[in-house]
């Protein structure tokens, strides 16, 4: 199978947290979404943001390889991770389904 030139990503943004974090599922209207809690308050963009560098972060790529595919004013957001690896899709089950105990 060739590799994909991008890999879409559903994602959850809780904005307001503690601090932030990448990890665990949310069942969104975009199927299975992978949770992103950010300080970041919700207010002009910045928690969309935040959980975009949060995301990229998380999958171990440049902040400019993730974009936002829509969602802006949501917290259920598609982000679109440019020229994902092959060990990408496991990182983001890890991340999303796996053990963060």
């Amino acid at each position: 199978m060739p590799p994909q030139d991008t890999l879409t990503v559903a994602v959850r943004v809780k904005p307001g947290a503690s601090r932030d974090r990448v990890g665990g599922r949310f069942d969104g209207p975009h199927g299975p979404a992978l949770v992103i809690a950010v300080h970041d308050p919700a207010v002009d963009g910045r928690a969309t943001e935040a959980a975009r560098r949060a995301l990229a972060g998380a999958l171990g790529v440049r902040p400019a390889a993730v974009s936002l595919r829509s969602g802006a004013a949501s917290r259920d957001k598609l982000f679109i991770v440019d020229r994902p690896g092959p060990e990408m899709t496991e990182v983001l089950r890890r991340l999303r389904d796996g053990s963060a105990e």
